[in-house]
């Protein structure tokens, strides 16, 4: 009887077998594996959020600066305005659809006369009673050769004095121009990137320059990056009669105008901007870890394309890669660009070819658009 109850006793403290050991082993590890694989999951999407929360930022600041600037934008038909229009030299080779840079600027550019404050340079020239409320506003994606801001938005803001303030129309930091209203100070017959074009004149020749231009010796110190991130910058019109055109007139009406001001075929008319209902701009943002990954590549093998490379494979508005004028709708443009993204997000090129990029760095843009309306009479 005692070795009876031995015998249950040894049975009762009996530890696992070796398969009970492996099925525990095997579920624990799977288990691990599982929590393993949510935390990457968790981390990645934690990480995409954090891109597109810096980029959702910096779209949000610089949209909104240009609503402040068009707002109070001087919307008169006695001022010069450098916008898009038939003649238009900010960019005209067509870009994306495989072309790529084609020696030509990679985004629009856009200047204004605006009711906004704007620096000074010299605050004795620019004393309470010669200080224009009035300020030259300018946009452009830098293409120069300074590094810190190559392909970077750019605001200008330039503080004007009073008109006949100042005489002096010569060149360099002491002259001091006011707001021109006089329009054909812009040579609107020129093309390609000449800075300035030849038959520009006054302050827009010279001192405001960079307002116009693009090019690598166009630097102005009352430009500052407002868009760190920001490397296409698009912008077309809304027409009061609901159609949609790179021009700021109905073509279909005035098929045969060159400009928004004084026309030879429409001789009673300077329109200004007074058919535009509103300016749709576009931009384009990449996170800061995803500009770095494209320009190390760029740097490293020169069959891959740098920031402003990548503007280049994003279309123009008006460019419709040969397929008719079906990009001409209202984010038509946007979505096109969208789907250059994803093709260089799974292929790492654009749908045409062209440059490589790094399908990673992809993963970090972003596509904005607001409306903004000009209320013009």
């Amino acid at each position: 009887m005692k070795s009876a109850i031995i015998a249950r006793m040894r049975r009762t403290v009996a530890g696992f077998t070796l398969t009970e050991l492996l099925i525990s082993i095997l579920v624990v590890v799977i288990i691990t594996l599982i929590a393993s694989q949510m935390m990457i999951s968790a981390s990645a999407i934690a990480r995409t959020g954090n891109k597109h929360f810096d980029t959702d930022t910096q779209a949000r600041v610089v949209l909104d600066r240009m609503a402040l600037d068009f707002a109070q934008m001087i919307k008169q038909t006695d001022v010069d305005y450098y916008v898009k229009q038939k003649v238009y030299k900010g960019h005209g080779n067509g870009h994306g659809c495989g072309a790529g840079r084609n020696n030509d600027l990679g985004s629009d550019q856009i200047a204004f006369y605006s009711h906004v404050p704007a620096y000074n340079p010299d605050p004795l020239t620019y004393s309470s009673t010669k200080q224009s409320p009035i300020s030259l506003i300018a946009y452009r994606v830098n293409e120069g050769n300074d590094a810190a801001r190559y392909g970077r938005l750019e605001r200008m803001s330039k503080g004007l004095l009073w008109n006949g303030v100042s005489n002096n129309t010569g060149n360099g930091n002491g002259v001091y121009y006011p707001i021109v209203f006089q329009t054909g100070q812009i040579d609107s017959s020129c093309g390609g990137n000449t800075c300035p074009c030849n038959g520009t004149v006054g302050p827009w020749a010279n001192a405001w320059k960079g307002a116009i231009c693009n090019t690598n010796n166009s630097s102005d110190p009352d430009y500052e990056v407002i868009g760190p991130n920001v490397f296409r910058f698009e912008y077309y019109y809304m027409l009061k009669n609901g159609r949609v055109t790179d021009w700021p007139w109905d073509r279909f009406d005035m098929p045969t105008r060159q400009t928004i001001y004084y026309d030879p075929s429409y001789p009673q008319l300077k329109i200004g901007l007074s058919q535009i209902e509103a300016i749709a701009v576009s931009i384009v943002i990449i996170d800061p870890a995803s500009r770095t990954l494209v320009q190390q590549a760029a740097s490293a093998n020169t069959a891959y394309g740098d920031i402003v490379d990548l503007a280049a494979e994003l279309p123009d508005f008006k460019n419709s890669c040969g397929r008719g004028n079906g990009q001409r709708t209202l984010g038509s443009v946007e979505l096109q660009w969208k789907g250059v993204i994803e093709s260089i997000a799974q292929t790492g090129q654009s749908p045409d070819g062209g440059k490589r990029f790094p399908p990673e760095a992809a993963k970090g843009i972003r596509v904005y658009t607001r409306y903004f309306d000009l209320k013009i009479w």
